[in-house]
């Protein structure tokens, strides 16, 4: 008989951010390998099966993401998994001096605060259970500077602060079974991104790899800090970016 290790079959998973882009791949990476699957975006989902509740609402929104999880639970029983993946990039790239005030607290308030608002209303049910994952979404972008690329401010700010803030949730709650680490992916393809050849042409070049990753290649790294494989850790970034940050 095969090690389960991998598994998360009966897991119960809210997924953030998953009615397209990799947070869609995620869902459907959870829900495709057992887990039973609650899928929130402020855009309807696309259903996933029988297993599955979809959440309409704003990760900005305080109660409206403790309605979610409360939904979760009333549905499933419990909340094994969070994948806080809700983001967006800056809305018109530009440096610092010259990047509006609305855009900037837009992006802050989406990955940021939208994180805590999402980690904050998962964790009295975690800490109930005294066990539970916590996927945070950033970026290797949080861990380096895109301007040699681009110049994303914003988007660097609040990926940079999510990975430390998951170093912090991983000591709080290291005690109670709990383990909170990053995914932090590169460049990757998904149906609205990259959106022009050009553009595709520069990250490809840009990674050592030669090439954007295709989005079910983020489902093999998601699945490992889902399941048991990862039981032993915590508070660490898993980077998925064809080599970009060895340089």
């Amino acid at each position: 008989m095969s090690d389960p290790i991998f598994s998360v079959a009966g897991k119960v998973a809210l997924v953030t951010g998953a009615a397209a882009g990799l947070g869609r791949e995620m869902a459907l990476a959870l829900a495709e390998n057992g887990a039973m699957v609650a899928q929130l975006d402020c855009d309807p989902c696309p259903g996933l099966g029988a297993d599955t509740l979809s959440l309409q609402a704003d990760v900005t929104d305080k109660t409206a993401i403790a309605a979610a999880v409360a939904q979760t639970v009333s549905r499933f029983g419990r909340l094994d998994i969070l994948v806080a993946n809700a983001g967006v990039s800056d809305p018109n790239p530009a440096l610092l001096h010259e990047t509006t005030d609305d855009d900037w607290h837009r992006v802050i308030d989406i990955n940021l605060h939208g994180t805590f608002l999402t980690c904050r209303a998962a964790l009295p049910q975690m800490l109930l259970q005294q066990a539970g994952k916590i996927i945070t979404v950033a970026s290797m972008w949080g861990l380096a500077a895109p301007a040699g690329l681009f110049p994303r401010p914003a988007y660097a700010a609040s990926k940079g602060a999510i990975v430390n803030l998951t170093r912090e949730l991983a000591l709080h709650y290291a005690a109670h079974n709990i383990q909170v680490n990053a995914l932090c992916p590169g460049f990757f393809r998904t149906a609205t991104r990259p959106r022009s050849a050009e553009a595709a042409a520069q990250m490809a070049a840009y990674t050592p790899m030669g090439r954007i990753a295709n989005a079910a290649e983020i489902r093999g790294s998601l699945l490992y800090l889902a399941s048991s494989a990862s039981d032993f850790v915590t508070g660490t970034t898993v980077v998925v970016d064809g080599g970009v940050l060895a340089r």
